[in-house]
């Protein structure tokens, strides 16, 4: 019996890409592909990779350069590039970079198998398509090896918005939603291969509107399905829109007892000149009374978000917006980012804000978003949360998981296994993770 072909996949970017690259691997398991974390040692090698940030494709680009030696010292290697930078520069990767193989855009991997066979008959591959295939269905039958406690799970990609300054409608295309039912077989499967928790993904995911057994189905409606699940002990999602947080949803962060109470709902900045300029299609206004809404469905709820700050034609006025709509959601954790050029753009073409002027105002908001985040950690202290346990800890008899609240939780003398639930009680907090012991 001939040994296993060895897969190393290197995945950049955000959770659709954690997901992809697993769906990747196990579309290549099938032809007798097994992972590897070592390039050194691979037979594939799969870049998948984001493009929301600049030089995305100039750190591929350079990421490409390092397997020079190891394509020269094994000739058979094959080299591929997929995600979001494969979809934007297509055939210039191969002209750039002639040592790749083979370029597969987010929507196509399921062609992967067919795609590495030309590849080893010394074909250049390229699919940068947007097929009318499922290409979920396409990889449904895939092996059914045990997982850890949590998962995430495609439901809804693309986006319609088309915000001033991001590539993904260009790279992801138009939203669509997988249908429901489709959705609950793959839950059930992850359930009975061990998964605790589900994070549904999508670029706009409360956006969904994936056909149902009496019409289209809404997210809510969606997560109501899936809290029949037995087995299924918690539900999350991940990225939201302002404007697509409908009242359903709303409504079930107060009622379904199986989802989170955290919710990542971007926003941008706090000017409603930027918001604007952004396309973004909302206001400081509306967001805020949304979060006021969202809270008085779940009072406990934490909330996250995103920023762009220097983004064209701000001013400090316009930044002070953002730090005043911070100050008054009070984020218990936020992202925040100084504006980069993506080509193709609205606002690629628009004036720039000086650079010493963003960086400054980037450390200003996250020096506030910090003090957020501790304040709400040091308000956990005390109190009873659950605790899913996903990894052993550093310490002997220690174990780390993730609360109600995604919070990062370590407990000591803990004699539960991963994959168990158990109500805990916060003790401290640190930095980035808090500190509890066993309930009972």
């Amino acid at each position: 019996m001939s040994a296993p072909k060895k897969l190393f996949i290197k995945t950049y970017g955000c959770q659709m890409n954690v997901y992809d690259s697993e769906r990747m691997a196990e579309a290549l398991g099938g032809e007798g592909y097994v992972e590897t974390k070592s390039p050194d040692d691979a037979d594939m090698i799969l870049l998948n990779t984001c493009h929301i940030r600049e030089k995305a494709a100039e750190k591929v680009y350079s990421e490409l350069g390092r397997f020079k030696g190891l394509k020269a010292d094994k000739p058979d290697l094959k080299i591929g590039v997929a995600g979001c930078v494969a979809q934007a520069e297509g055939e210039e990767i191969m002209r750039r970079q002639p040592l790749v193989d083979l370029v597969v855009g987010p929507q196509s991997y399921h062609r992967l198998p067919e795609m590495e066979a030309k590849a080893r008959t010394g074909e250049k591959v390229l699919d940068t398509d947007f097929p009318e295939e499922d290409k979920f269905e396409k990889l449904k039958n895939r092996p059914k090896a045990k997982r850890g406690p949590t998962a995430f799970l495609t439901v809804q990609e693309g986006c319609d918005k088309f915000c001033a300054f991001c590539v993904v409608p260009y790279t992801r295309g138009a939203e669509v939603s997988r249908p429901a039912d489709r959705i609950l077989r793959e839950a059930r499967d992850l359930v009975e291969r061990g998964v605790r928790e589900i994070t549904l993904l999508g670029q706009n995911v409360n956006a969904y509107h994936g056909a149902g057994p009496n019409g289209d189905m809404t997210l809510a409606q969606l997560i109501w399905e899936l809290d029949k699940v037995d087995g299924l002990e918690r539900i999350r999602f991940t990225t939201s829109h302002p404007n697509d947080m409908q009242d359903d949803l709303i409504e079930a962060h107060g009622t379904c007892a199986k989802l989170m109470p955290y919710l990542h709902l971007p926003v941008q900045a706090g000017s409603d000149k930027i918001l604007k300029r952004m396309n973004r299609a909302h206001t400081a206004e509306s967001y805020i009374r949304l979060i006021e809404r969202i809270r008085a469905a779940r009072p406990d709820i934490l909330i996250s978000g995103d920023f762009i700050v220097g983004f064209p034609e701000e001013t400090e006025e316009d930044f002070q917006a953002t730090m005043d709509l911070v100050e008054e959601v009070k984020y218990g954790t936020a992202y925040s980012f100084k504006y980069s050029t993506r080509p193709g753009t609205p606002a690629a073409e628009r004036a720039q804000v000086d650079p010493a002027a963003a960086d400054d105002r980037l450390q200003r908001l996250q020096a506030l978003l910090t003090q957020q985040q501790r304040e709400v950690q040091d308000s956990m202290v005390g109190r009873e949360v659950g605790v899913l346990f996903e990894k052993a800890g550093r310490l002997p008899g220690q174990m780390v998981g993730k609360s109600d609240y995604l919070h990062a939780v370590h407990v000591a003398d803990c004699d539960r296994n991963i994959g168990d639930l158990a109500r805990v009680r916060i003790v401290s907090s640190g930095p980035n993770s808090l500190a509890g012991e066993l309930i009972g």
